[in-house]
């Protein structure tokens, strides 16, 4: 059995009804040449022949056991029939936005927790002979990055490889080989204890850091410095209790467009990319009549895995980021980002990541209470929205020789709030994911803001 880390633990405790916690992708797949219009339904069926699933998306989870903490054990079989579905969408109801609206369909209900805790759902009969493949897997078993990766793995680098080697067919946990079983327990044993030593030593150290910093500027000895936890703007539709029901929406930039407004402000990805989405959010906020007097606040994944590092389960810290003072001018806005950014590398290079993991389990346990106490209506909130990048691939990528045209991130809400923004790259388009629940007002209009912000940036940069 494979004990759950605090972190992974944290996503059962807080799961609901009204606050699933699994991510997922959306892969919108070409019809190759000579596929046919039954190719996605073959696809399907042959998913369903390869039975050698392995770890982790062979796990269960209990909640009892020996040790008193929940673990994984390893599932005696595993239907793929509860796992792996067709459907097909049908003519005259299978553009884009159908299309989102049955991904959103299949986001809302929660997994099965008496099995492994993952759905491929394949979507065929998309407009100009397309096809879609829907992957969802529980946040516990994997964070985004990790997801992205095997996701990845599982697919061919050119047209002329029709191998087909399903996701859950790829083995993803770590073994040791050359080692006699009792000396890797040996081994194991020493380690844990290390590691438990310096992990402990390091997070005290770290926490002791962070509160320092947070303590500053609080008192206001530093200005901007770091932003403070539950001091975002109140009032806005981003936030409050999350409801059940789910809604989906996409923008697709070129990534040479971006490149363009970074080399001439050298600014990074980040700082466009969160510049267009803060101008963008106040466009929308202007629409339903709200005007801000200080800046949106974000709740920021960031990896805490050390370079190389491939382990599965969650290895994320949620940081807090003060976009910009509300301001027309987009250049202004561009410098702004990027000061709190800078910040932001700067206090995470300054403590250990177990420091801002535990953070992170911190602050997300007193917005869960909130979210169990249904306050999220009346309580200031720890930030005004969730925007997460996980990096894709830079190639063009293949299933049995469809080309993979796009791939689109769809991760969870806390029960706090209304909407998360997950960025994700891939074969030179930068995606915006936007998941909200269907209580959030125009959520398209949010989404089509940031296409045009983009413009307005260049504009402000002096692209033509």
């Amino acid at each position: 059995m494979s004990r759950l880390s605090l972190l992974d633990l944290a996503f059962f405790i807080a799961e609901s009804e009204a606050s699933p916690k699994h991510v997922a992708g959306l892969h919108i797949h070409q019809i190759p040449k000579g596929g046919g219009a039954n190719f996605a339904k073959q696809l399907y069926e042959e998913f369903l022949t390869h039975t050698d699933v392995q770890a982790p998306f062979d796990a269960v989870i209990n909640f009892v056991s020996p040790t008193l903490m929940p673990s994984w054990s390893t599932a005696e079989s595993v239907d793929l029939a509860q796992h792996v579905f067709f459907h097909k969408l049908k003519a005259g109801q299978n553009d884009r936005e159908a299309l989102y609206a049955f991904a959103a369909e299949l986001h809302e209900p929660v997994l099965d927790r008496s099995r492994p805790l993952w759905e491929v759902h394949v979507i065929a009969g998309l407009w100009d002979k397309q096809f879609a493949i829907y992957y969802k897997m529980h946040h516990a078993v994997a964070d985004g990055i990790t997801m992205t990766r095997w996701g990845v793995e599982s697919l061919r680098e050119t047209p002329d490889d029709d191998t087909v080697t399903p996701v859950w067919t790829l083995s993803h946990a770590r073994r040791a080989s050359g080692l006699s079983r009792k000396k890797r327990l040996d081994q194991a044993v020493a380690g844990t204890v290390w590691k438990q030593l310096t992990a402990n030593s390091k997070r005290a150290v770290g926490i002791g850091r962070l509160t320092a910093m947070l303590a500053l500027e609080a008192i206001k000895l530093t200005k901007n410095a770091i932003a403070l936890p539950f001091m975002a703007s109140r009032g806005t539709p981003f936030t409050g209790n999350a409801t059940p029901g789910r809604q989906f929406a996409t923008t697709a930039v070129p990534m040479a467009r971006i490149d363009a407004i970074r080399k001439v402000s050298r600014a990074t990805l980040n700082h466009v990319a969160l510049t267009c989405l803060d101008g963008a959010m106040h466009r929308y906020l202007a629409d339903e009549g709200i005007e801000l007097d200080r800046p949106i606040t974000i709740q920021m994944p960031v990896n805490l895995r050390r370079e190389g590092e491939k382990s599965g389960g969650n290895k994320i810290g949620i940081i807090l980021v003060d976009l910009s003072p509300p301001t027309d001018d987009a250049y202004v806005r561009l410098r702004n980002v990027g000061y709190s950014l800078r910040n932001v590398r700067t206090m995470i290079d300054a403590v250990a990541p177990e420091a801002v993991e535990t953070y992170t389990i911190l602050t997300g346990l007193l917005g869960q209470i909130a979210g169990m106490l249904k306050l999220a209506d009346v309580v200031t909130p720890m930030g005004n929205t969730l925007v997460s990048n996980v990096p894709g691939p830079a190639e063009r990528l293949y299933i049995k020789g469809a080309p993979l045209l796009e791939m689109h991130p769809m991760s969870t809400l806390p029960a706090t709030h209304l909407l998360n923004i997950t960025l994700f790259s891939y074969a030179g388009t930068l995606y915006f994911g936007l998941i909200a629940t269907d209580a959030l007002p125009n959520l398209g209009r949010l989404a089509a803001y940031v296409e045009e912000e983009i413009a307005t940036l260049e504009e402000a940069v002096g692209i033509s």
